[in-house]
């Protein structure tokens, strides 16, 4: 991308939050909905996407990597399921950039709706192929051949077959063909099983190797002085007392400064023993007034849609005009592996082992930060323990490459759990004004939605509205002015459409209450489009939903919402005791993602979305003041305990006429909404602030 790469000492001024801020704005550019269909760059050739051995073993070749969502498995399936091979006769390589085809990332849940196509047409056309070969071998023309487990055989005649293995004895497959046809989902015989993960092995059993835990011989522990606080500039620094624990070297390279050691321990310590006095930072917002902060700091806003005519709309409501608005507060990554990456330079070359969501990327961003040719940068991002947008940039990974080169030997840079929380890039505060008004029979006829912060997607409402507007400003894409957040900002799990869903569904219920409709009932009367008409009525059948008027005192709630062209509905029933702790007691989830690859995979990734989803809408919320995160370990940071845990029953909806779509986030994006609805059928009490702590739920109870 930058065929001259910087010195040492311009990637040292580099190191921090320009490099870092730089990476996530190309992220960010490369998932807004308007390139998403272009930013694979696919290979023509099947040979880039799989492998046959003499031992008839099929290697399915991915830039994705397996952040837990079970890609490896889908993927693995779809390969066996073209060519007609065993499951487990397929293995899998991925985010290997010396091995696999380039490809931007496993972000947006795009894995399943552009990466599995292509791998699909790959084995098709590769079995055509094979097919051909085996005509010629066996004396038979290629319609009357078989395949079954990778042998090829005619049915009519008794006697062996010949197998892939043999046809191909571990060479390329040089023949093509145009045109090859899938198979229909009326013959799938691997598709739309759940065998046991390609992963699931090595995780159990502890042999599943993150970046951290390739210990190559040699190998020292990097650690680098960060800042204190988001904008602090060094003034002085004071490395000597460092220099003086045994065996610890200390690197100052312009900006960058770090220790190494044999020992990660002694590492640590050694950092904590440089005194650095940094420029203070200029007053910023903090966590009570970052929201007026935002809206007045927001670029213009932008149109996002519009049809009708407000005033006309208010004219036809009934019910008069309903205002709200509807905050959301930053929310950090928190996943269990923090950023880390190992590095080794050997032969000009580097080789780094990295926790990210785009190795390809990183390539790119080692390449220039570190001083290597791109061609002599091969990054490997295989297991990932956990991602949710946060390990799309990977600095960790420039630092141990510019450390290894500078030491002469390997160096491993893993982030301490304050590091992790103090330069995450953070899910943006929210700020979501609606105005709103219906008939007295249950109509929308007016919506008038001002979003800052989250970003626009899925801000549109999907429900039939006549008269209409939506505006975004700012936005985790990028386009914030400087200093319009304290800190980075970036994709958190279903970027933007988590807040946007919060602010919308919630609405939709203060609409219900205000005209003394069910909840479900007034959605129902406002929805032509039948799939979410379908995982509504499907949520609402296994829900067992009754039909009254909030606040009812049961304490359920409903939302739905869509993401990535996946459409779900999110039924729920929590208990309210006056520690204001809510209780989630029962979660119904009914998901359409079109043709389900795994259906045990795809529960999971919707149990793992509603166990996250208690997370951002009851306890996870970032402290901050002055750029200074405060949050920094999770004591403070609460995610979800098991003892949250409700009883949990995800509905696949049916659905064979849309083609398989991701189910890593979509599930996730109405929870918020989902308990905010049902608090208030609890208690009578709207809580419009996610999240709902403890604290605001009892000075709301007040």
């Amino acid at each position: 991308m930058n065929p001259k790469a910087p010195s040492r000492r311009e990637f040292a001024g580099m190191t921090g939050a320009g490099l870092f801020i730089y990476f996530h704005a190309e992220i960010a550019r490369a998932q807004e909905p308007a390139r998403i269909p272009g930013r694979i760059s696919t290979p023509t050739d099947f040979n880039a996407f799989l492998r046959i051995g003499e031992d008839g073993r099929v290697t399915c070749l991915v830039g994705k990597v397996e952040l837990g969502q079970g890609a490896m498995t889908s993927l693995a399936q779809v390969l066996a399921e073209e060519l007609d091979v065993d499951y487990d006769a397929v293995d899998v390589v991925m985010g290997d950039t010396d091995l696999c085809p380039y490809d931007m990332g496993t972000f947006g849940s795009m894995t399943t709706p552009l990466l599995v196509p292509v791998v699909r047409r790959a084995g098709a056309e590769a079995r055509a192929v094979l097919l051909a070969m085996a005509g010629e071998r066996l004396g038979a023309p290629a319609e009357r051949l078989a395949v079954k487990s990778g042998v090829v055989s005619e049915p009519q005649k008794a006697g062996a077959g010949v197998s892939y293995g043999q046809l191909v004895r571990g060479q390329r497959i040089e023949r093509h063909v145009a045109n090859v046809p899938v198979k229909p989902v009326r013959q799938f015989q691997v598709i739309g099983h759940s065998p046991r993960r390609k992963d699931a092995l090595e995780k159990v059993t502890g042999k599943a190797q993150y970046a951290g835990d390739f210990l190559p011989a040699g190998l020292l522990h990097g650690r680098v002085l960060h800042p204190p606080a988001h904008g602090a500039k060094l003034k002085s620094v004071d490395t000597s007392a460092a220099e003086k624990v045994p065996g610890v070297r200390v690197v100052k390279e312009g900006s960058l400064i770090a220790v190494l050691h044999e020992r990660p321990d002694v590492a640590t310590d050694a950092l904590a023993r440089i005194k650095a006095e940094y420029d203070s930072v200029p007053a910023q917002p903090d966590e009570k007034t970052i929201f007026e902060h935002v809206v007045k700091a927001a670029p213009p806003a932008r149109v996002v849609a519009q049809s009708g005519d407000l005033a006309e709309g208010e004219k036809l409501a009934a019910s008069g005009v309903i205002e709200q608005r509807y905050l959301h507060g930053y929310g950090a990554h928190a996943p269990m592996e923090t950023h880390s990456a190992t590095a080794v330079v050997e032969g000009g070359k580097v080789t780094v082992w990295a926790s990210t969501q785009a190795p390809f990327m990183v390539k790119n961003q080692v390449a220039r930060g570190a001083g290597f040719p791109a061609g002599q940068v091969r990054v490997i991002s295989r297991y990932v323990g956990g991602g949710f947008g946060g390990k799309t940039a990977a600095q960790q990974a420039v630092e141990a490459a510019q450390l290894a080169k500078i030491a002469g030997r390997p160096v491993q840079v893993v982030w301490s759990r304050e590091e992790e929380f103090t330069f995450d890039n953070f899910r943006p505060a929210a700020v979501i004004d609606v105005r709103s008004g219906m008939t007295a029979e249950g109509k929308i006829t007016l919506w008038d939605a001002k979003i800052v912060g989250p970003g626009e997607r899925e801000a549109k409402p999907y429900y039939d509205i006549p008269h209409q507007r939506t505006t975004s400003a700012g936005g985790w894409q990028g386009g914030n002015p400087a200093g319009m957040h304290p800190f980075d900002v970036g994709p958190w799990r279903a970027p933007s459409v988590n807040s946007n869903t919060f602010g919308r569904e919630s609405h939709i219920d203060v609409m219900a209450a205000k005209g003394g409709f069910d909840p479900l009932e007034l959605r129902l009367k406002n929805l032509a489009d039948p799939r979410m008409r379908g995982v509504l009525e499907a949520a609402a059948r296994r829900f067992g939903w009754k039909s009254t008027k909030a606040p009812s005192g049961r304490g359920v709630g409903v939302a739905c919402g869509i993401y990535a062209n996946s459409y779900n509905a999110t039924m729920v029933e929590v208990a309210v005791p006056k520690d204001g702790r809510v209780r989630v007691k029962r979660v119904v989830l009914a998901l359409d993602v079109g043709v389900v690859l795994n259906p045990d995979g795809m529960r999971q990734q919707a149990e793992g979305c509603v166990i996250m989803g208690l997370g951002y809408a009851l306890s996870e919320q970032v402290r901050f003041a002055g750029g200074k995160v405060l949050t920094r370990s999770f004591d403070d940071y609460r995610i979800p305990r098991f003892s949250w845990l409700p009883e949990i029953d995800i509905v696949l909806v049916d659905n064979p006429q849309t083609a398989a779509l991701g189910g890593g986030e979509p599930p996730i994006v109405a929870m918020g909404a989902a308990l905010a609805n049902a608090v208030f059928d609890a208690t009578g009490k709207r809580l419009v602030e996610l999240p709902m702590t403890p604290e605001r739920l009892k000075a709301a109870l007040r």
